[in-house]
């Protein structure tokens, strides 16, 4: 019994978890999980945390599959497909991330922390070679992709309308759903048709996205390519900087603050619908580091709630991803040798592509290939946290929705304009 106490999960011992795991399953099996905030944090931090302890312990699986953030998406994903988990459950659980906003708390968290809590001249610095390499490794994609269909036989309209726009969209809500009924506006047909082909896309690009991180951060590791989640060369003294200590009165003035800039980027999108909220809070606390304009003791407010999140929403994130957003059976439906080696392409294109950019500008080449090579492949802020996760990149966060945003809002232009010349 004191060897089965040493074990700990996310700081619980493990008789003492598997007495939470055992209540959840009661709940669950007798429909008594209450389907409300309460019923399904629990569900989504107790599985989130035992499955990503299963995945980093699991032999092979933790070095080259992907350790605990993959394991906790796909295990998610396979409960969902499974039936394990009912579907009253599960569409409770597509609820609580997107509808009541569990997402955005913890993105809004996640991107002030991140951006505030970073070094100023790095955030600057970093930027401006970030995002025309981010833009410029689009265009390598949407090339690479369009020919490769159409040397399988594709067609170069049908993968780049389809497969590689799919795949750069930012994700579902805010990429494929409204890409959809662009195209279906432009074709003179209804969106729903459309988006079931452009959904399997975006989930296997994701996923691809994910094997491509893990391979960049663990194969490029231990070299002089490897910026160990810091995207420009700096005096270690400039990233160096001293955790400030928890304090819960300071972590709720945090999340106030936080929210606040959210909120901010809400009212802003009301008036200009096609830029995202999440866009104009990037920019929005941007502006507010660059310009020095937030108190210290401020900051650190909010990069207290930004771990305080970090640390115990994770997980639950992870398997919320996999629980509700990736779709199994609709994925293996579409899986064509054809289809795996296009969407293959637009990731390994863009991942050269951005790597040798940044190699150019000066930028850490692991860094660059994942934060816009990567990113650009993947399900918008959900794809990002789990590509970030996977390859222990989470501090780029901002970058990350900074580039997805950005080109996504590109992709959902360009696809009004190119789809009645490109279906």
């Amino acid at each position: 019994m004191k060897q089965l106490n040493e074990i700990k999960i996310a700081g619980v011992s493990l008789p003492l978890y598997l007495g939470f795991v055992v209540v959840l399953a009661i709940s669950i099996a007798m429909g008594n999980l209450p389907l409300n905030m309460l019923g399904i944090t629990f569900m989504l931090v107790v599985l989130g945390h035992l499955m990503y302890f299963i995945g980093e312990k699991l032999p092979f699986w933790n070095t080259y599959l992907g350790g605990g953030s993959v394991f906790t998406l796909l295990a998610g994903a396979i409960l969902a497909a499974t039936g394990l988990i009912p579907k009253n459950v599960i569409s409770a659980t597509s609820t609580f991330m997107s509808d009541w906003g569990f997402l955005d708390f913890y993105i809004a968290a996640l991107i002030c922390g991140a951006i505030l809590g970073m070094n100023r001249k790095l955030l600057v610095k970093a930027s401006a070679k970030f995002i025309p390499i981010s833009l410029a490794t689009m265009v390598v994609g949407f090339f690479a992709t369009g020919l490769v269909g159409m040397l399988l036989g594709q067609g170069f309209g049908h993968s780049v309308m389809y497969i590689s726009f799919a795949q750069m969209a930012g994700g579902m809500g805010a990429g494929i759903v409204p890409l959809s009924k662009i195209y279906a506006a432009g074709l003179h047909t209804s969106a729903g048709p459309i988006l079931s082909q452009l959904a399997p896309a975006t989930t296997l690009g994701n996923i691809l996205a994910i094997i491509g991180a893990i391979v960049i951060a663990k194969g490029f590791s231990s070299t002089k390519y490897n910026g160990h989640g810091v995207l420009i060369h700096v005096d270690k003294d400039d990233v160096a900087k001293k955790q400030p200590t928890l304090d819960a009165a300071k972590i709720g003035v945090g999340l106030m603050f936080a929210f606040t800039l959210f909120l901010i980027g809400v009212i802003l999108n009301t008036f200009v619908p096609k830029v995202h909220s999440y866009a104009f809070m990037i920019i929005l606390v941007f502006i507010l580091k660059a310009t020095d304009l937030v108190p210290k003791p401020l900051e650190e407010t909010v990069v207290m709630f930004n771990k305080v999140v970090m640390t115990n929403l994770t997980h639950a994130v992870l398997a919320g991803i996999g629980l509700s957003m990736i779709d199994l059976s609709s994925l293996a439906h579409a899986m064509t040798w054809q289809f795996v080696v296009i969407s293959l392409t637009s990731v390994v294109s863009m991942g050269l592509a951005s790597w040798f950019l940044g190699m150019i500008f000066g930028l850490y080449p692991v860094e660059t290939a994942i934060g816009a090579g990567m990113i650009n492949n993947s399900m918008g802020g959900t794809g990002n946290i789990a590509v970030l996760s996977a390859a222990d990149r989470m501090e780029m966060i901002a970058f990350a929705q900074m580039a997805n945003r950005l080109g996504g809002a590109i992709v959902l232009i360009l696809g009004g304009l190119l789809i009645p010349f490109l279906h």
